[in-house]
């Protein structure tokens, strides 16, 4: 039976270093990390996540601003906007909420945040950073499993990490970020020829193509590690990950439930590198 990495407790655990480092940082230099973020049109799990990310700053001591926009803003005013908070000192983090509208090039928008500011980690700036293995603003996804298998001593050094999923956002990140760590790494997609002995291969299994409860307990090593990161809706409408939780649960060593595993590391390390990111404009850490 797996032991299942619980990422509400490592969320809460994590927070709670972020608070004492946000004091420290006031105290110290009297800077409030800040956080901007804008969202565009009236998506509902959009306002949602926004919502959440506005709640967890107030429990961190930090400062946190929303710029809700009418749908039919243009690209111009969003790029401005952006332009306006990369030069604002009380703001240390950009958030901006995607999917965006199609009249607005979300490529534009990610590539006129300042890197030191882009605390998503999207900016090319940052994920060359990652890949060169230099200090940078990492993804939140990855940079959340990387948290939470180290939360559960799960070695990293040497092991076979097998990423299905290559979006920019979480399957190229996550292999970059586990490679970093001396793993050794194969990415996969939807679209891979023979996939079953690729992903029975894995020490480190990581998830996150979007495709419910696409992996079965056949196409996993005994006493790998399994690292959820899809959320989907099933035919009855159950929220469930791109793992079949029961079907594998007897055979993996630790598994990350849908939901309650990698979705709340994920603002959770937002609010850490805003607070890296006030770092930075502190002069605390790297440039």
């Amino acid at each position: 039976m797996s032991k299942i990495m619980d990422g509400r407790k490592v969320a809460q655990d994590t927070e709670k270093e972020i608070i004492r480092k946000t004091k420290e940082l006031k105290e110290r230099t009297g800077i409030v990390p800040g956080l901007a973020s804008i969202l565009i049109g009236n998506d509902p799990a959009s306002e949602i996540y926004v919502r959440n990310k506005r709640t967890a700053c107030g429990r961190c001591g930090m400062h946190s601003e929303e710029y809700n926009l009418p749908e039919e803003t243009t690209e111009n005013e969003l790029l401005s906007l952006i332009n306006q908070l990369n030069i604002n000192k009380s703001i240390h983090g950009i958030l901006v909420q995607l999917p965006l509208p199609l009249h607005i090039d979300p490529t534009k928008a990610i590539r006129k945040v300042s890197p030191v500011k882009d605390v998503d980690g999207f900016h090319p700036e940052n994920t060359g950073k990652l890949l060169q293995g230099e200090p940078g603003l990492v993804s939140c996804t990855p940079y959340g499993i990387e948290k939470l298998l180290d939360y559960y001593n799960i070695e990293i050094y040497g092991k076979h990490v097998v990423v299905v999923g290559r979006s920019n956002i979480v399957g190229k990140p996550a292999a970059a970020v586990m490679l970093n760590r001396d793993a050794t790494v194969t990415i996969a997609h939807l679209e891979t020829e023979n996939l079953r002995p690729i992903t029975t291969a894995a020490d480190i299994l990581i998830v996150a193509i979007g495709d419910p409860q696409f992996i079965k307990k056949e196409m996993v090593k005994d006493g790998a590690v399994i690292v959820d990161v899809g959320i989907n809706r099933n035919e009855t409408g159950k929220i469930v990950g791109d793992v079949d939780f029961e079907d594998v649960k007897e055979k993996a060593s630790y598994l990350t439930p849908v939901p309650g595993g990698v979705g709340p590391m994920t603002i959770t390390m937002l609010l850490w590198n805003t607070l890296k990111a006030a770092e930075i404009f502190a002069g605390d850490k790297y440039p």
